[in-house]
């Protein structure tokens, strides 16, 4: 049990303070994001990114992934902060500052979120083509997008939208897809490998007439839970 927290008369007056959560996934050889449609004011019946407020006892970890679970019905998500967006007027409600993390979902994780909370609807939507977003979320996207790309030169992070067992095209279409460019085959299946992030299962996966591909996995997964 949590103990009371004291109580103290301060001379500032305190902002509130949200969590946001930008959920990647890919669809249909398509960069998509999860969203939201508000079902209360402001920019009600806009879509946003799932989020809200921080309880006064709660830990901006523990918000953020509460606020997703409630409003989409995602647990077990892997959140990484991303930045701190605190511009005056970005809420027109209050003072508002907001937390924001970033997630990714492997494509055979992926299942229909469903809405709850004041969520009014929850869907994918991609990248190139998102709708008109709820306070300052399109700036939010935009700052995740560039930090997913530029950690693909030094982490794992692409395996993370891979299923559990891939060949080295399906993971070579995961970077164009996120980075919006053709990669040269040989140069990249030579540096993939060189990196040691990805073993073999032994299996191999037949794609129409193409000789049959060898299969891989990576040497550390990280797996999600979607609740349906």
């Amino acid at each position: 049990m949590r103990a009371p927290l004291e109580t103290f008369s301060y001379e500032y007056p305190h902002p509130a303070v949200t969590t946001d959560v930008v959920v990647f996934t890919i669809r249909d050889t398509r960069l998509s994001i999860l969203l939201v449609k508000r079902a209360n004011p402001p920019h009600q019946g806009c879509w946003a990114l799932p989020g809200g407020f921080l309880d006064i006892d709660e830990d901006l970890d523990t918000c953020a992934a509460r606020e997703l679970q409630e409003e989409t019905g995602i647990s077990g998500l892997y959140l990484e902060q991303l930045y701190t967006f605190g511009a005056t007027r970005r809420d027109p409600r209050e003072r508002v500052i907001s937390v924001t993390y970033y997630a990714l979902v492997p494509q055979d994780a992926l299942a229909t979120p469903r809405a709850a909370s004041d969520a009014a609807e929850v869907g994918w939507h991609t990248f190139e083509n998102l709708p008109p977003l709820a306070f300052d979320h399109a700036q939010i996207i935009e700052m995740a997008h560039r930090r997913l790309v530029a950690k693909l030169d030094y982490s794992t992070i692409a395996l993370q939208f891979m299923a559990e067992s891939f060949t080295l095209s399906e993971l070579q279409g995961v970077y164009e897809i996120l980075l919006n460019q053709p990669l040269d085959k040989r140069n990249f299946r030579k540096r993939v490998l060189s990196l040691g992030l990805i073993e073999e299962t032994g299996g191999l996966r037949r794609s129409g007439k193409h000789r049959p591909a060898r299969e891989y996995r990576a040497r550390h997964p990280r797996r999600v839970e979607i609740i349906k």
